[in-house]
Parts: C-alpha cells; sequence; structure tokens
C-alpha cells in the first residue's frame, strides 16, 4: 500500500479556524455571570456552553477535514463520527460543571483546561478513525506534539478566561482555545500519513463529504447564530448596581465596581445581600455566615473567597475567620493583646481581634468617633 499524496484547501483551513474562534468566544460567555442566577438557569447555561465548545471543536475539525483533498475517493463513518462530537461535548461539559458546581481553585481551572485538552484530541482521532477507504497512519512526533499543545493551551486558555472573569479575559482565553483546536489539528495532521483501503469498515452507515458537509453547515449555522446572539448581550452595557459574575466558590479576585451582591441562602431559597449591608462574615467550616442588622444568613462562599471580593471593597478582617464591614461598626475595643469589634446592631456578636491585627484594625477604625477604646 502506498501513500497518498494530500494537500488542502486553504480557504476551507481558513474558515475552520473562524470556526474554532467563534465556538470559543460562544462557549466562554455562555457561562459569564452565573452565580446570581437560579440553578437551572446555570445548568441549561453550562449544557448550552458544552454544546457550543464541544460542538465548535467538532464542527472545526470536519471543515478542516472537507478541505483535506486526496487522489482517492473516501467516507466517514457516521456513527463514530456521532462519537466523536459526543466525546468533545461531554469532556467539555465536565470541565465546566467543576468550574461553575464546584470550588474554583488554580488546581481545578488547571484540571478543567487538561479535560477539555483531552477532548480535543480525543475528537480528533476517534474522528480520524471514522475514515472510509482510507486509513490514517500517525508518527510519534504528531501525537506527542498534539497532545502536549492541546493539554498546555487549553490550560492556559482557561486559566486566562476563568482567573479573572473579565471581558478582556474571556476575549483573550477565547483566542487561546482556537489556537488550541487549530494547533492541535494541524500538527497530529502534518503526522500523519493516508494509506488507501480497499473495502469498508461497515461499523455504521457510511456518508459522503456531501453529507458531511450538510452536518457541518447545520452545526455552523447553529454556532454562528448563538455566536451573535451572545455578542449582542456581551456589547450591551450594564445597569448600575446590577450583580455580575459572583461565582460561587471561587478564588479569584473581580474588579472592585462588580462587588455588589453576596449570594446567601435563606430557608433553602437563594438570595443577594447588598455588601453594604452586611455588618459581618464568620467563616462556618468551608462556608460563610452573614450577618446583617436583622438576619444571620449562609453562604456557600469559604471566607477566603469572600476576603479576596470583600476586601478591596473597604471590609476589615479582624481574624482569620472574621470580616466586618466598618460602617456597621460602634466601637473597637483592646485589652493588652486582645481586641474585639462591637455592632451598631446591639444583638450582632462581637468580632474578635487577632493579636497581629490589633495595630492594623485600631488605626482603620480609629477614625470613627468613639472608636476606639484602650483597656
Amino acid at each position: 500500500m502506498g501513500v497518498l499524496e494530500s494537500d488542502h484547501n486553504m480557504f476551507l483551513v481558513f474558515m475552520s479556524c473562524v470556526v474554532a474562534l467563534v465556538a470559543g468566544f460562544t462557549g466562554l460567555s455562555l457561562t459569564r455571570e452565573l452565580s446570581h442566577k437560579p440553578l437551572f438557569q446555570r445548568q441549561v447555561a453550562v449544557a448550552l456552553a458544552s454544546i457550543a465548545l464541544g460542538g465548535g471543536i467538532w464542527s472545526m475539525h470536519f471543515v478542516a477535514m472537507l478541505g483535506l483533498q486526496l487522489p482517492t475517493l473516501f467516507y466517514y463513518d457516521a456513527a463514530i463520527t456521532l462519537v466523536s462530537a459526543l466525546i468533545a461535548i461531554l469532556l467539555v461539559g465536565a470541565a465546566l460543571v467543576m468550574l461553575h458546581f464546584a470550588e474554583r481553585t488554580p488546581l481545578a481551572i488547571a484540571i478543567a483546561g487538561a479535560i477539555v485538552g483531552i477532548g480535543i484530541l480525543g475528537m480528533h482521532y476517534i474522528g480520524m478513525a471514522g475514515l472510509q477507504l482510507c486509513r490514517a497512519i500517525y508518527t510519534p512526533f504528531g501525537i506527542v506534539t498534539s497532545s502536549v499543545v492541546a493539554v498546555g493551551l487549553c490550560m492556559l486558555a482557561f486559566w486566562i478566561a476563568y482567573g479573572e472573569r473579565t471581558k478582556r479575559n474571556i476575549l483573550l482565553g477565547s483566542a487561546c482555545f482556537a489556537v488550541a483546536v487549530c494547533s492541535v489539528h494541524f500538527l497530529a495532521m502534518a503526522g500523519t500519513q493516508f494509506v488507501e483501503v480497499p473495502s469498508l469498515s461497515e461499523f455504521g452507515p457510511t456518508m459522503s463529504n456531501e453529507v458531511l458537509a450538510l452536518g457541518v453547515i447545520f452545526s455552523s449555522f447553529v454556532l454562528f447564530g448563538t455566536f451573535l446572539w451572545v455578542s449582542v448581550t456581551y456589547l450591551v452595557a450594564r445597569p448600575v448596581g446590577e450583580p455580575v459574575d459572583a461565582v460561587v466558590a471561587t478564588p479569584v479576585v473581580e474588579e472592585l465596581a462588580e462587588v455588589q451582591q453576596i449570594p446567601c441562602e435563606r430557608d433553602g431559597t437563594r438570595v443577594f445581600v447588598a455588601a453594604h449591608d452586611v455588618a459581618l462574615m464568620r467563616a462556618d467550616g468551608h462556608y460563610t455566615q452573614v450577618y446583617t442588622d436583622q438576619d444571620r444568613l449562609f453562604c456557600v462562599w469559604p471566607i477566603t473567597e469572600a476576603s479576596k471580593r470583600l476586601l478591596p471593597t473597604g471590609f476589615l478582617q479582624t481574624h482569620r475567620s472574621y470580616l466586618v464591614n466598618p460602617e456597621k461598626v460602634s466601637r473597637f475595643e483592646r485589652s493588652k493583646d486582645k481586641g474585639r469589634v462591637m455592632f451598631e446592631a446591639s444583638d450582632l456578636p462581637p468580632a474578635p481581634v487577632s493579636r497581629s491585627k490589633l495595630k492594623q484594625i485600631q488605626d482603620a477604625l480609629g477614625g470613627k468617633t468613639g472608636a476606639v477604646h484602650a483597656g
């Protein structure tokens, strides 16, 4: 069996890269601002983002494959082609679930990016296995290079897009995701040769390039339509005071103007409390208790997350387990190497001040009349 000469249609190569970029932007934008939405809406958004990213990986691959030119007729196994799409969507979905329904740590972001990279690889090589009447032969260089690039660039893309959920970072993460998908495909193809096979494998029904083109056109049409919809909502100015992407349990710092609401629960119902209404927050295991003048609420943020979000807004950390709003403080009491903060609402518990923070808290509250009392 002789090796077949192969070439590519450069227009379709270009279009495949555009599809990857559109998919990245659409999928990563669909998951913005989810924390203030009900659980069902978050689930729907993550599902749609998984389809956009996973389906975009599949569409990019087969747009590029439509541009593959071989000196022989070849077909695709429809069942294997479908499996390749499902693999990409499911693995991307697993990564997004990890990021949006669990604690988003740097390690979680890295693992999620690696999972998406594996999804790209799985989609590519399973999709290539669906070729009929010709067979792909891989070189170690192509496999190793594409694998390293897939995992590395996807980890970078997710680190950028989820390290800080700003519009700029989402755009940069989308570009990095597109580079990852395109690089994996073309690096793998550069290390791939094709040989003619005399018969069909008959694993599933076969389809020609023309039938595949119809499927790719349909998926791309849906993807570009979603892209236009997301683009419009992405550019619309947000009303002042509207909560933004305060994602539950994420250890990232949002822009000061975006920290408006704290997601809490009251009797099993999701509520949002304005930060300026909170008097103190106290660590409760991996979660926190939120105290206002009238209520005590449960918040799924750990104290480290609350600190990163609220300290830039003026909150003070009096103890590793306590955050206080200085606007709600009535006085600061100090006795030797101990201290505590008292609140205007008399039924609120005092917040202890650790020895290492006594000077800092005393200085911060010293400007308030009657705030500082040395014991």
